[in-house]
């Protein structure tokens, strides 16, 4: 019987950790970097709807380093990728977590949570002020900024686009774009994209006041007209056919968040539109962070890669968040009607609190300032801008 109990202590998990401390402490040091990212996200409250499942993710999958039951197989995807094993192979031998992770390798969760941001998103103010799609392209030069600085710094092509594109503050975006090109960098990336969203309201501030004078900060901005609701039905037609000509790559996401916005605003899919809302993007935003965070492995996330990341991630963001509010000033040189540059910094797309930030920003100048459905313009266009950006760059590389 004592024998017994002595092989069963052997099979638990609490044995293999202590037994197995020496070559196995990455994996422990990525548990306790998963409990940390839990209490960001339970406790501060940065993006919980995807940072705790992207955390419980990596959890998981590090713990399978002590409890020997793997449920997501690093090696397996690794043959895939090499063309040695196909998505039967990964049903067959894969775990619950290899499972999932095939919704995010043929970039179906990213999409489906494009159909839900559209079915969410009110493009009103981008129709009411044209100028505003200006800022939200402005704000993507830090993708393509950090692109050509990570190749310089030795990142391959494909690597460097990957984490460029967190300069759009767009998660579902950034995991689209790396599951195509480089999905090695998966974890590290998702991680960055989504920390820098939930930190928008530290990060965005100081680069807007550097950049702008008070009084600009106080500029008082016209009220927008009122979008018939034609023009709002014929918009997401409109730009799925403009984009989808121009920039193919970029079909699948824009497609699909206009799909969405076109069930909001015809009025003759309620249904559906609540759904896209609802169900849908709670249920892919389940099987998304749960399993981008099984990426995350000691082996792939603690390098200097990574800190390499974290590093190009937010200078991408702050580059974003400086040339948009660089454009609004320098449309003021020729504007009659002055642009609050304020506004510029919500180009990247952190729907919607990126908006909020310039909201805020401009009251703490004119508390009688109101910018926020004049920031919701750049913001939707930030969202548009992004996925083009991504379309481009994998056109390019793939």
């Amino acid at each position: 019987m004592a024998k017994q109990i002595v092989g069963f202590l052997k099979t638990t998990g609490a044995y293999q950790l202590f037994g197995h401390f020496g070559t196995e402490w990455k994996s422990l040091v990525m548990i306790l970097i998963s409990l940390f990212l839990l209490y960001l996200g339970i406790k501060k409250k940065f993006e919980p709807l995807l940072l705790v499942g992207i955390a419980f993710g990596m959890l998981l999958t590090n713990l399978t380093a002590f409890t020997g039951e793997a449920m997501y197989h690093t090696a397996l995807w690794q043959d895939f990728m090499a063309g040695k094993a196909g998505y039967a192979q990964i049903l067959h031998d894969g775990g619950f977590l290899d499972i999932l992770y095939i919704g995010v390798k043929t970039c179906i969760y990213p999409c489906l949570i494009f159909v839900g941001i559209g079915a969410m998103t009110d493009f009103g103010p981008l129709i009411s002020n044209p100028k505003s799609l200006l800022l939200g392209a402005a704000a993507q030069v830090g993708i393509f900024v950090t692109f050509i600085g990570c190749v310089n710094f030795g990142f391959v092509q494909k690597a460097a686009a990957s984490i460029g594109i967190i300069g759009g503050a767009d998660g579902p975006t950034a995991i689209y774009t790396t599951s195509k090109l480089y999905p090695e960098l998966l974890g590290p990336i998702a991680v960055a994209a989504y920390s820098y969203m939930a930190l928008v309201p530290v990060i965005q501030p100081p680069i807007m006041r550097l950049l702008t004078t008070k009084k600009e900060r106080a500029i008082v901005m016209k009220p927008l007209r009122e979008v018939s609701k034609t023009e709002k039905i014929i918009f997401p037609i409109a730009v799925t056919i403009i984009v989808s000509l121009l920039v193919p790559s970029a079909t699948p996401l824009i497609g699909c968040l206009m799909l969405g916005n076109l069930w909001k605003e015809s009025g003759v899919c309620e249904r559906l539109c609540k759904t896209a809302q609802n169900e849908l993007m709670n249920i892919v935003t389940v099987f998304l962070g749960i399993s981008v965070g099984a990426t995350a492995t000691a082996q792939a996330f603690l390098n200097i890669e990574t800190l390499k990341i974290l590093a190009m991630g937010i200078i991408a963001f702050g580059i974003g968040t400086a040339s948009g509010v660089l454009l609004a000033k320098f449309m003021n040189l020729f504007a009659k009607n002055k642009v609050n540059p304020l506004i510029g910094s919500a180009g990247v797309s952190a729907v919607p609190m990126a908006a909020r930030v310039s909201q805020s920003e401009g009251q703490r100048e004119n508390p009688s300032n109101f910018l926020l459905m004049h920031a919701m313009g750049p913001n939707v266009a930030g969202v548009i801008g992004s996925a083009i950006a991504a379309g481009v760059l994998i056109s390019i590389l793939s």
